[in-house]
């Protein structure tokens, strides 16, 4: 069977054994408390809710006008009991709002949804406000509101959109799950996606899954979508789910720097993104629920499981899943290629939570740092065909315009290079920290430029204002 690939990569222990036998199980936290964050991608929201407040399992409870903003709803019914800063992914503190459930029981709680709309008859904009107005954002990471990915410019011409179902992250089961228990609304939020952009649809599996592609083509050929979507093998390799990786090996097409998707003619949606879209469609519902997987070596039980949005991960321990005593040597919020290590277990359950991974000593590979030998391994590991260690050694000289030149901005961060490193140079870290200093230089700028603006403004506005006229 023809699977196809891209220039690069790893081949990591993928680890799925350990809960790709889990089958996708609803669970509450016992303490009835949820912690949501008040924006959850895309720009800054503001609270519509204050401390005492009755919300429903629904409600919009956070947003902002600003197109690039996703809304954020409450994801049980109960009162808010405080508005503060709070440990989240990343390791930031960012405004949350803690609500304290009325009930552990979701089918019990009093909700606000959307009416159901009919994808097909409805307008596209109305498509794409019902995708806003759900607070649909992508559900593999980056969290990039989905209304705005599918709002394509006049300019450009999708001809395929791609549904990611590599899942190439090691341990993380939990859409391959999807796909097997949820086939029929998968297939269905992903022919919503291509009726909104009006193009044909492959889902891309790594072949490792290749025992669910029967079942796909039945589901298509069911809803009768057999001449629109199509199901692709690619070949088992890390980081087969990149954006960029996929849309080589699938379509055999290049995005340039800096470029997106769009300008080769794709567009990109994730499983757990579709299986949304579905829901606030057919039932109106938006995303206020989180299927993720638990897994790891320290893991003592791994599972796959559902839980309300803003469910702090220490609160499922250990009525939902345990760890090994003393067998935890790293929390990854992700998976542990691109996922953030966290300081403790006490953090919440976001949109873009894909899973929760418990390390050992052993899978996190905690050694010290050697001088890099510039033998170029991480060159041919990179997928992006960058030269890390170009743009590593920069980073460090200072010298951050090489550093942009070497292809600093273009990094994907996936980890390859970190990976296959022999002197255990902390590549990725310092590939961020480099961002970091891009980024600052940027706003900086923007300050500059923009006082600049402000100044020349009102030097002009007094130059010719009216000086008054005799009496």
């Amino acid at each position: 069977m023809k699977t196809l690939t891209f220039n690069g990569g790893i081949y990591p222990p993928e680890m799925k054994e350990l809960s790709r036998e889990c089958k996708v199980t609803d669970v509450f936290p016992s303490t009835k408390l949820v912690t949501i964050p008040v924006t959850m991608g895309g720009a800054p929201n503001t609270p519509l809710v204050k401390t005492g407040d009755t919300v429903k399992r629904g409600q919009v409870i956070a947003k902002s006008d600003k197109f690039m903003a996703a809304p954020v709803h409450s994801s049980v019914s109960g009162k808010v009991k405080k508005i503060q800063n709070c440990l989240v992914t990343g390791s930031s503190l960012v405004p949350c709002i803690i609500i304290e459930a009325d009930s552990t029981d979701i089918s019990s709680m009093e909700t606000d949804f959307m009416p159901p709309l009919d994808p097909f008859s409805c307008t596209k904009e109305e498509a794409l406000a019902r995708i806003r107005d759900a607070g649909i954002v992508g559900m593999g990471g980056a969290s990039f509101p989905t209304h705005v990915k599918l709002t394509i410019a006049p300019e450009k011409h999708i001809e395929a959109v791609l549904l990611n179902a590599a899942e190439c992250e090691p341990y993380l089961t939990i859409d391959e799950r999807t796909l097997q228990e949820d086939t029929k609304k998968v297939v269905d939020g992903f022919s919503i996606v291509m009726n909104i952009v009006g193009a044909k649809g492959i889902i891309v599996l790594e072949n490792n899954k290749a025992f669910i592609k029967p079942l796909l083509e039945k589901e298509i050929a069911e809803q009768k979508l057999s001449d629109k979507m199509s199901v692709a093998l690619v070949k088992t390799k890390y980081p087969q789910g990149a954006e960029k990786n996929i849309i080589e090996a699938v379509l055999k097409r290049e995005v340039k720097a800096g470029g997106l998707p769009a300008d080769a003619g794709a567009v990109i949606c994730n499983v757990g993104t579709v299986c949304a879209i579905s829901d606030a469609f057919r039932l109106g519902k938006p995303l206020i629920d989180r299927p993720l997987t638990i897994s790891g070596g320290a893991c003592a039980k791994p599972c796959n499981i559902r839980v309300p949005v803003g469910t702090l991960v220490g609160d499922l321990i250990p009525q939902t899943f345990d760890v090994k005593d003393g067998a935890v040597a790293k929390i990854v919020s992700g998976g542990p290629m691109m996922g953030f290590a966290m300081q403790s277990p006490m953090f919440p359950v976001a949109k873009g939570t894909s899973g929760i991974t418990f390390l050992t000593k052993e899978e996190t590979y905690l050694t010290e740092e050697d001088p890099c030998i510039n033998c170029g391994h991480c060159v041919d590991a990179c997928p992006m065909h960058l030269t890390p260690v170009m743009i590593v050694k920069s980073v460090k000289a200072e010298e951050i315009a090489d550093a942009k030149k070497y292809g600093l901005m273009d990094c994907i961060e996936c980890g390859c290079c970190s990976y296959v490193c022999p002197a255990n140079v902390r590549l990725v870290q310092r590939i961020r920290l480099g961002k970091g200093i891009v980024r600052t230089q940027m706003a900086e700028g923007a300050k500059a430029t923009a006082k600049a603006a402000n100044a020349a403004a009102n030097t002009a506005s007094s130059t010719t204002a009216p000086t008054g006229g005799a009496k």
